[in-house]
């Protein structure tokens, strides 16, 4: 059997099908209304910071999902 040659970096499309997994993990993590105070909301809270800091060291910018106004995070028309 021959080796394979790990490739350093992911590639382009590689980026591209992360970040459709991610934001589909973003959407998982946020969308439940739970109490702020509850341990489930901490916990969630906690694997979405690693989430967008591993979104940020993979692609070098912010994650695409995540809009912010000034104010917090913006709902576009078609978040629902």
């Amino acid at each position: 059997m021959g080796r394979r040659i790990k490739s350093k970096q992911l590639s382009q499309a590689e980026i591209e099908h992360f970040l459709v997994a991610a934001e589909g993990l973003h959407k998982a993590i946020v969308g439940p209304l739970i109490s702020p105070t509850c341990d489930h909301f901490r916990s969630t809270r906690t694997l979405h910071e690693a989430l967008l800091k591993t979104v940020r060291e993979v692609t070098g910018k912010d994650p695409p999902f995540i809009q912010t106004n000034g104010t917090g995070p913006v709902r576009l028309p078609t978040d629902g």
